[in-house]
């Protein structure tokens, strides 16, 4: 079940591209969260019409209930594109209830074989991201042979133009910051930080509790406290779009020893931002803050 698939095909309705005799109707392109629609969007350009259902970073993917109007987009999509590793279940119910003919189905745990319990932000891991751009121009091509040549240039195009100046800054980071111990506030950042070269202190057990909305214990939070009191990490990380208590007394202490803190956040922020404008504006925020610990390093 959770071998390594490109693409998984589900079976009913036909969902390939239509032609009529003047202009082809665009492949219908169905992403459940944002980001990885604004990847999907711009793979597609104008032979696709992306849409993703989770754009508000207030709504929580976990536990989205999603409406009729999401099961029909599913349902009429020639490609779907799901998070997976328990991120979002609704949608592989959803696919499952009503079987098409031909549709392409990306399940990106399933795609990098990561199961259910493991960290489910592969959109943070540089190397997944560029698996899943794979994946989706696979789709295409497969969906609508007619525009292979044409999703091959835009994938082309995406991977050394589009994300040029994100894979840009991660490698000054490395280069720059490796080895530099950092703090992060769950386990979103556990997805980038060996990318970056950094040295993530915070203990795993903190920052998928955060993660899932359960208790942190109290040996990690006195854990986390001492290495911000001793200033054993240099930097702390933290998403602004889930700072519990816990998370912001540890955003507090940092600020008050003069540890630089920095905010990351789970979906695309502003909603209406591509994919790696919102990640290099964090990783800059990132290469600003590690820069300000360095020169406070004696």
């Amino acid at each position: 079940m959770w071998a390594a698939l490109a693409l998984i095909v589900a079976s009913g309705c036909a969902t390939t591209v239509h032609r009529t005799d003047s202009e082809p109707i665009p492949l219908h392109v169905v992403a459940a969260e944002n980001f990885w629609g604004s990847i999907a969007t711009q793979l597609g350009g104008s032979k696709v019409d992306a849409q993703s259902i989770i754009t508000n970073p207030d709504t929580d993917p976990h536990d989205y209930d999603p409406s009729a109007g999401d099961a029909r987009s599913l349902a009429g999509a020639a490609v779907v594109i799901e998070n997976g590793i328990g991120y979002d279940p609704w949608v592989s119910k959803l696919v499952a209830a009503d079987h098409v003919t031909g549709q392409h189905v990306i399940n990106v745990g399933t795609l990098v074989g990561v199961a259910d319990g493991g960290n489910p932000h592969r959109w943070y891991n540089p190397t997944d991201v560029h698996t899943v751009i794979a994946a989706i121009t696979a789709a295409y091509k497969a969906a609508d042979p007619a525009d292979a040549t044409y999703f091959a240039a835009q994938q082309e195009s995406y991977d050394t133009t589009g994300l040029a100046k994100y894979s840009s800054v991660i490698n000054q980071i490395k280069t720059t910051y490796a080895g530099t111990p950092v703090g992060a506030s769950e386990s979103i950042f556990a997805m980038i930080a060996p990318a970056l070269g950094l040295n993530l202190l915070t203990p795993a057990t903190f920052l998928r509790a955060i993660s899932e909305g359960t208790d942190p214990t109290s040996a990690d939070k006195t854990t986390i406290d001492n290495q911000i009191k001793t200033h054993a990490i240099k930097v702390y990380v933290y998403n602004s779009q889930n700072a519990t208590p816990d998370v912001q007394a540890q955003v507090d202490e940092a600020k008050a020893a003069g540890i630089p803190v920095t905010t990351i956040t789970e979906t695309l922020s502003p909603a209406s931002a591509t994919f790696q404008d919102w990640q290099v504006a964090q990783l800059v925020a990132l290469q600003a803050a590690l820069k300000t610990a360095k020169g406070q390093s004696p």
